[in-house]
């Protein structure tokens, strides 16, 4: 079972835009995960429109809602006409729907089920803005060139998953990979192109799969119009009279 995730991890390959940079043999560890920490985008409030693909077996969903982020602090999605809303903070997630008069509010439970790992409200503005889910320093980690970028990964691999970065030429993240051999569970965000939004560098195009047995779920996000440091609002009221949903 290792041999399978070992070749779905490396098979995956991101779609990047051609360059004609090749990697530098001689940075170090320490001079890349440096200088990919610089790219970390740095703002108070971000809004953008996300055009969101979910695709599950042969079902696939396309919808565009507007995205506001009040930086460790809020995420905020509204669909077209407020129809669903949801707002994650460091606390829970909550969304309602009016379509059907329902409301959850809870963990994150949720959203852990369908990336196959557990997350936190770091590990989903990471996620957003192409930012490793887990911290990375070069005491206990170690570098080496997979293809024409840095592939970086623990010095000793967890017993219970398996953590890969890849970071491209720009030095920016164009992959991380989390496989968890023991439940058969694979998540592989893959950042397929950046955009240059007053001077921060910033994800465009997002494609995320994860894969539990034969079953995998694949989300596609793409960030457009996007804007920094605007006053924003993240309103979220559930209306009375909504029925209270389980979420499995």
């Amino acid at each position: 079972m290792a041999v399978v995730f070992t070749a779905v991890l490396f098979g995956c390959k991101t779609k990047q835009g051609v360059t004609t940079a090749t990697v530098n043999p001689n940075l170090s560890i320490k001079e890349v995960i440096k200088a990919n920490s610089k790219t970390q985008p740095e703002f108070k409030t971000l809004q953008a429109k996300v055009r969101i693909t979910y695709t599950q077996e042969t079902n696939a969903q396309s919808h565009t809602v507007t995205l506001r982020m009040l930086k460790d602090e809020v995420i905020w999605l509204t669909a077209p006409l407020n129809i669903v809303r949801a707002k994650i903070t460091p606390e829970g997630v909550g969304f309602y729907n009016k379509l059907d008069n329902t409301y959850f509010k809870g963990g994150f439970d949720y959203i852990s089920d369908i990336l196959g790992t557990e997350v936190d409200f770091g590990k989903v503005q990471n996620l957003l803005l192409g930012q490793p889910l887990f911290g990375v320093d070069k005491t206990n980690y170690t570098m080496s060139l997979h293809e024409n970028s840095y592939l970086i990964q623990p010095n000793e691999q967890s017993t219970f998953f398996e953590l890969f970065y890849i970071i491209n030429t720009a030095l920016k993240l164009e992959s991380q990979q989390l496989a968890q051999i023991s439940t058969q569970r694979f998540l592989q965000i893959d950042y397929l192109e950046y955009q240059t939004v007053e001077r921060q560098q910033l994800p465009q195009a997002i494609k995320v799969i994860s894969l539990e047995g034969d079953q995998e779920i694949l989300i596609e996000l793409e960030f457009k119009s996007v804007s920094l440091n605007q006053d924003l609002r993240y309103p979220f009221k559930i209306p009375s009279g909504y029925d209270e949903i389980e979420l499995e």
